[in-house]
């Protein structure tokens, strides 16, 4: 359509090429196979066995359009290119491209749900058929035909809005896209007219089940494009604006939220917006009374019916004096008030729940779809959010569970995945969860860390290809060159995105052992039981999603006995050794470390209590030094920002003790001091100064001490310099 919108015509083609397919689906999946190997990539899980026994046209695309890194997507689109001999170029954009969630990546349950038709697929492949035929010769019966295929897919289990978006990715010029952004954008805020907002359905309506409802919506959007009130050329753009128009606006809340005082210190990791899965234990009414009808209607409910809106009260302090003035009595009501705040504010789409019955009885799973509502017409139980619960039952429980009503147990991950193996024969569910389910992770480049990070570009560079290169590289230097904080974003960066939940961060340290890395034999109530580690965890994760990056940082890592803690798993994470198995020790299994698997370790040059790395460690790694950063473009932009003299001059005096630093025999160039000591200021604090101060007193000076613990007299020269830049002026 223009140059922003490439992919239309690749789309377009591709579906084209599929439609023969409709009849030989075994020859669909082989070539599907054949796209996978050329790349070196594993065929995602896209059904109860390794591969599926059917496939529909959709599921096809959404291979590509979920939320996978950018250099991923061109490899798999290049790929289907070459395979299936498109000869539309290989797209350059992807602008208005809705994508699926990775929970929900498939458009039927597998073969083992109960809730999979047996003509599912091929209703799919009729609605495929019909769609194609009518956009490309709008008449009277092409619309009947589609209508009734429409109609006979939109009701499958694990379908609804997502239809839409297979039809926008195929025919992009005909069918509009009802994701939830373009909802939003269109129905709720009317930005695309107000007439259309008339006729789109809202973020939270549910789907259209009426096929000529949903060709009308299309005709009206498209006879309005053009126009004063939606000024948009085409249905991709349409949809392009109202991505940007969402990520605007979501990030206007993030920015609202930190000035408020409500984000949390996870920058200092990098993970500043980045929203992860968090688990709930609730209880649906007094001894579980709603359970029946809180599953059967999709949802989680609260009650303290008293308060009204729980939108209206701007803080927990707020909820917790209206609840004491409403009950009365000796009672704080703090923990009331925490779980009332809870579920407005802290429980998110994407979060999973396990509804509980008493103490020792779990009845459900599900996971949240929608935010906070409130129903007054609801009864007893007027706080609501939307809920696919996937799993119904009963399952007991060997701890006595919280008495609360609602409770985050994500940090108890024992608890956790002891209650999640209850539903691990049906896991799959977990995959037809309703789109959107889970926000989009922010984006993030290599544009994002340089902006974050004091590091020259050509640094950054090579540091990235030598990652990618060699697999496993630790970042060393001094102490504050920002070696930690450097880690996750150098992942995020090579990812594209803040997915936190393909990178973990472990410390290693003198008690670290390949139990807990690995696997051991752990104690418990019975005796001992074999438990898995967190690398192992890590690699099982990666190897079910060979299509992107997994980021492994071990903080410290010179801290730990490295021999005792990788064990048989040195050979096995050198680059040309990924994919080979080894049978490990405490069990018969052969272990692999997945080739999508990425090892990022950071090592302080300055600790002399240390000894020297492991020779096997040193081969399998790149060592890459991190400078002080007081050079780069970025801290000298941070330092006239502050415009503080004082400042200035302290700079300049670690400037020349750095110099010193690394021209002493008995120190050297890794002892120097980092630039970290000196960020996160504000030149609007009244207090710079004497925050100045206090890093020199309690911070540089002990270091000084410690590196210099046999000349006192040098230490004393430079705590007086130190001290005397930060009094002067």
């Amino acid at each position: 359509m223009n140059e922003r919108y490439t992919w239309t015509g690749f789309y377009e083609e591709l579906a084209t090429r599929l439609l023969p397919f409709k009849e030989d689906r075994w020859g669909l999946i082989d070539r599907l196979q054949n796209v996978y190997a050329s790349i070196g990539l594993a065929v995602p899980k896209l059904d109860s066995a390794p591969l599926p026994v059917d496939i529909d046209p959709y599921t096809v695309f959404g291979l590509f359009n979920k939320g996978i890194s950018h250099y991923n997507r061109l490899k798999i689109i290049a790929a289907f290119a070459q395979e299936f001999d498109v000869a539309a170029s290989v797209p350059e954009d992807f602008d208005g491209v809705p994508v699926l969630n990775n929970l929900n990546a498939t458009f039927y349950a597998f073969v083992s749900d109960s809730r999979r038709g047996e003509h599912d697929i091929d209703n799919l492949w009729d609605v495929f058929e019909t769609e194609l035929a009518l956009a490309d010769d709008d008449n009277a019966d092409a619309r009947a035909s589609f209508v009734e295929a429409f109609e006979r897919a939109i009701v499958q289990f694990g379908i609804g809005w997502k239809l839409s978006m297979g039809l926008f990715w195929t025919r992009p010029g005909f069918f509009v896209s009802l994701d939830q952004r373009s909802r939003w954008f269109m129905g709720d805020m009317g930005l695309a007219g107000p007439q259309i907002a008339e006729v789109v359905p809202k973020d939270h309506d549910a789907p259209v089940h009426d096929g000529a409802t949903y060709l009308a919506i299309c005709d009206f959007v498209r006879s309005n494009l053009n126009t004063e009130a939606c000024p948009y050329p085409h249905l991709p753009a349409l949809s392009s604006a109202a991505f940007t128009e969402s990520e605007r606006v979501n990030a206007e809340k993030r920015v609202a939220a930190q000035a408020a005082g409500q984000t949390s210190k996870a920058n200092i990791l990098g993970d500043a917006h980045v929203d992860t899965v968090r688990y709930w234990l609730y209880a649906p009414g007094e001894g579980a009374s709603m359970w029946d009808d809180f599953y059967s209607r999709g949802v989680m409910g609260l009650g303290w019916h008293e308060l009204g809106n729980l939108a209206d009260y701007e803080t927990k302090e707020d909820v917790r004096l209206r609840l004491k003035e409403i009950r009365g009595g000796g009672s704080s009501q703090k923990n009331a008030a925490h779980a009332v705040w809870q579920f407005a504010h802290d429980v998110k789409p994407g979060d999973i729940v396990f509804a509980k019955q008493g103490r020792a009885k779990i009845l459900g799973r599900g996971i949240v779809t929608g935010g906070y509502a409130y129903d007054a017409e609801n009864g007893d139980y007027p706080n609501l959010r939307e809920v696919t619960w996937t799993h119904k039952g009963e399952w007991t429980c060997d701890k006595m569970l919280a008495m609360k009503t609602l409770t985050d147990v994500t940090d108890y991950t024992d608890f956790v995945a002891k209650v999640s193996s209850f539903f691990e024969d049906d896991d799959e569910a977990d995959d037809f969860v309703e789109d959107d389910i889970v926000g989009e992770y922010p984006a993030y480049g290599k544009d994002d860390f340089l902006a974050e990070a004091y590091m020259s570009e050509a640094t950054y560079d090579a540091l990235a290809s030598v990652l990618r290169v060699k697999k496993n590289v630790i970042l060393q230097g001094a102490p504050g060159v920002g070696k930690t904080f450097m880690a996750k974003r150098l992942a995020y960066s090579i990812m594209g995105v803040k997915d936190s939940s393909r990178v973990e961060l472990i410390q290693f340290h003198q008690s670290y052992s390949y139990e807990d890395f690995i696997m051991g034999y752990r104690p418990n109530e019975n005796g001992f039981e074999l438990k898995t580690g967190a690398f192992y965890d890590f690699c099982k994760r990666a190897a079910d999603d060979g299509d992107n990056e997994y980021f492994f940082i071990i903080d410290e890592v010179n801290r730990g006995n490295l021999s005792k803690i990788f064990g048989e798993l040195f050979m096995l994470i050198e680059p040309d050794k990924r994919g080979l198995g080894m049978r490990l020790l405490y069990s018969n299994e052969r272990f692999t470390v997945p080739s999508n698997v990425y090892l990022i370790g950071t090592m302080n040059t300055a600790d002399r209590s240390l000894a020297l790395m492991d020779f096997a460690l040193r081969r399998r790694f790149a060592f890459f030094e991190l400078e002080p950063g007081f050079d780069t473009p970025g801290f000298r932009q941070y330092q006239k920002s502050l415009a503080s003299p004082v400042f200035d001059k302290l700079v300049s005096c670690v400037r020349q003790l750095n110099d010193a630093i690394a021209s002493d025999e008995s120190l050297g160039r890794g002892y120097r001091i980092g630039h970290s000591f000196f960020c996160g200021l504000d030149a609007e604090d009244p207090s710079l100064g004497s925050r100045l101060a206090g890093i020199v007193d309690y911070e540089l000076v002990p270091l000084l001490r410690e590196y210099w613990f046999d000349e006192p007299d040098k230490v004393g020269h430079w705590e007086q310099r130190l001290k005397g830049s930060v009094s002067a002026g």
